[in-house]
């Protein structure tokens, strides 16, 4: 009997009428895990949206940081006073060093031949001065025997008026001759001139001890002199010999032995071991919430994970860049405004170990910190 083919199902029917079941039952199944991802990475946000926010709102707002910020340090710069040839140099660069070590030594034979001459006058000028000190003793003796001498004249005077008188009397009563009048008078006249005699050498004994004297003032000044003399060649010579002005490392060792060193040359410098704070440049926007007393977190990028709480000592005057070798000038067609940076000092503890000058830090400044009475924390209450 024949196959009624009309009737019959079509393959191709059949496998699609059999897939669309399957088909439309998995589309609603992969929009619901979708909403479940898009849904869970929304919450996700949300929280962490929730807790920057409730961290910002607690202590972030009261947080101003900057990451323009460096170690630094108070070191000093070795330089000569003098001018020489480098004898010796008995350290190293990065050498630990304490306060007193020597670090250079110049030639110190001119300053120790000016130092033995000047040595050398002094005892001259002892000895002269000890002797006109003598003169002065004699010359002063002198005076005293001149007054002596004035006493005996005056005493002779009165005796010689007194003979006179008498002599004066009598001849008047024609009792004496003339010619003892004649005597009386030229006794009178002797002792006259001898008085005056006597002041004279008063006078010029006197004059005597003044011009010893001013000698006498004269040697000294010139001893005292030659003792500033010997005092600036001692402290030259001192100076041939430089030192360490504080524990530290010596760096930066700019000679070698036999270079000529001239007055003011930078040798070295000497890095501190305490003493260390940092300089944050701050921009101008952040001043406000600034005070000295704050305290600051400084995060130090060459420690990983370690931070040391500081306090703000001062802020500066003035911006950087006013004191840079070439301020800028503004006043000028083109403007373009920048924000400003002032340097901000935070003290380190003073046991803070580790450091070097030049490292790049991040502070960030509490406010909630200002000392009590500052315009900051009447702002935060």
């Amino acid at each position: 009997m024949p196959r009624d083919e009309t009737n019959a199902p079509r393959p191709t029917e059949t496998l699609s009428s059999e897939g669309a079941g399957p088909a439309d039952g998995a589309a609603p199944q992969k929009g619901s895990r979708k909403k479940v991802v898009l849904g869970g990475l929304a919450l996700i946000v949300v929280l962490a949206g929730g807790y920057e926010g409730y961290g910002w709102w607690t202590e972030g707002r009261f947080m101003i940081g900057t990451d323009d910020a460096y170690v630094q340090a108070d070191l000093s710069l070795v330089s000569s006073k003098l001018q020489g040839y480098v004898a010796d140099i008995p350290v190293q660069s990065n050498q630990h060093v304490a306060k007193g070590d020597v670090l250079v030594r110049i030639e110190d034979g001119d300053y120790r031949i000016a130092l033995e001459l000047a040595e050398a006058k002094l005892p001259t000028l002892e000895r002269t001065l000890a002797r006109i000190d003598a003169q002065i003793v004699a010359a002063e003796a002198g005076v005293t025997q001149a007054e002596a001498e004035l006493a005996g004249a005056e005493a002779a005077l009165r005796t010689a008026e007194t003979a006179q008188a008498r002599a004066q009397g009598l001849s008047d009563r024609k009792v004496t001759s003339q010619a003892a009048l004649d005597t009386a008078n030229e006794d009178l006249d002797t002792a006259r001139a001898d008085k005056a005699a006597a002041l004279a050498a008063i006078t010029g004994a006197e004059a005597e001890v003044e011009v010893l004297k001013a000698q006498s003032a004269e040697t000294d000044s010139g001893r005292r002199e030659l003792q500033l003399a010997i005092d600036q060649a001692q402290r030259n010579l001192d100076h041939t010999v430089l030192r360490a002005p504080f524990d530290g490392t010596v760096a930066n060792i700019a000679i070698e032995a036999g270079e000529l060193v001239s007055v003011g040359a930078s040798l070295a410098a000497v890095i501190p071991d305490r003493g260390l704070y940092v300089e944050a440049n701050f921009k101008e926007t952040q001043l406000a919430g600034i005070v000295p007393g704050e305290i600051a977190t400084v995060t130090i990028d060459a420690i990983a994970g370690h931070e040391i709480e500081g306090r703000v000592v001062s802020i500066a005057p003035a911006t950087g860049s006013i004191f840079s070798l070439l301020p800028t000038d503004n006043a000028t067609g083109n403007f373009t405004k920048i924000v400003q940076r002032v340097p901000v000092r935070i003290e380190l503890p003073a046991e803070t170990e580790g450091l070097r000058a030049g490292l790049s830090v991040v502070v960030e400044i509490d406010q909630r910190s200002a000392p009590q009475g500052t315009k900051v924390a009447q702002a935060l209450q």
